[in-house]
């Protein structure tokens, strides 16, 4: 019997800087209802260019 579930049955969002979707990881099971960004790359972004505006 296989284990665990296959990526296109974990949940998934759009993220809020680059628009591309990204899906469930295990180390945001917690707290999967705040992460609006898909990386750090993404959040450090988001954050600068709406306090240099």
């Amino acid at each position: 019997m296989p284990r665990g579930t296959r990526k296109e049955h974990l949940p998934s969002k759009t993220c809020a800087t680059c628009g591309r979707p990204f899906t469930w990881r295990k180390k945001w099971a917690k707290v999967w209802d705040q992460v609006r960004y898909c990386s750090d790359r993404c959040r450090t972004r988001r954050q600068s260019a709406s306090s240099s505006g």
